[in-house]
């Protein structure tokens, strides 16, 4: 759950719709786009559709870097926000946090505190994903199992290389001595440890998933 301050400081920077029209999810869209819907019905018993629309593109539009997430209320631009966003609906409010693979958190907070995961587009790929664990549970545990191996392996091999360097600088080496790293792996293989470790951080992104120690800082 984001914590009170931080939701009272994206609550501030929430602001009003223009009431243009939800576009539908694209084939091409996987990586640049996430979009999670709500069904929710007020206190008159009117049952509504609230969907979240995140474009990853939109990153390089705020002075953050971390993009902007669109509330659409049946079908139409209702509030948008900068991330990390917090959207007030009827018993509660919507939560939204991305990383650089992702997105981290997209949950209704009811008002006693309850929370659940809003539901992925069908034909995104967190939506993809979670039919997936749904209808092929032994394939989906196995991808999970890859993607952690994917993550810690090139945590154990990268981080030892990235303290000896670090220890060699100047300052650093006079404080605290320098450090030797049990690996020295070639460029060509340090590449491609980052490149399998991006990949797993993308796929634990598609079920939300998400760690400081694996993952970074988002």
């Amino acid at each position: 759950m984001i914590k009170d301050r931080r939701k009272r400081a994206a609550a501030r920077r929430v602001r009003g719709g223009n009431g243009r029209s939800l576009k539908p999810y694209r084939a091409w869209q996987p990586l640049s786009r996430a979009l999670h819907h709500l069904e929710l019905t007020d206190h008159r018993g009117r049952q509504a559709v609230y969907s979240v629309d995140v474009p990853y593109w939109q990153r390089l539009l705020t002075e953050n870097g971390e993009g902007r997430a669109h509330l659409y209320l049946n079908g139409r631009h209702h509030l948008d926000s900068t991330l990390p966003a917090v959207f007030t609906v009827p018993g509660g409010t919507i939560e939204v946090e991305a990383t650089s693979y992702g997105l981290r958190r997209c949950h209704y907070v009811g008002e006693e505190g309850v929370e659940r995961r809003l539901s992925p587009d069908p034909r995104s790929a967190e939506g993809r994903r979670s039919r997936m664990e749904r209808e092929r549970p032994g394939l989906s545990r196995c991808i999970r199992v890859v993607s952690l191996v994917m993550l810690v392996i090139p945590v154990l091999l990268v981080v030892p290389q990235i303290v000896e360097a670090l220890s060699q600088v100047p300052p650093v080496a006079e404080r605290w001595g320098t450090l030797t790293s049990p690996v020295n792996l070639p460029l060509w293989l340090n590449s491609v440890l980052g490149l399998c470790a991006s990949t797993a951080s993308v796929e634990r992104a598609t079920r939300l998933r998400w760690s400081r120690a694996l993952d970074g800082q988002g």
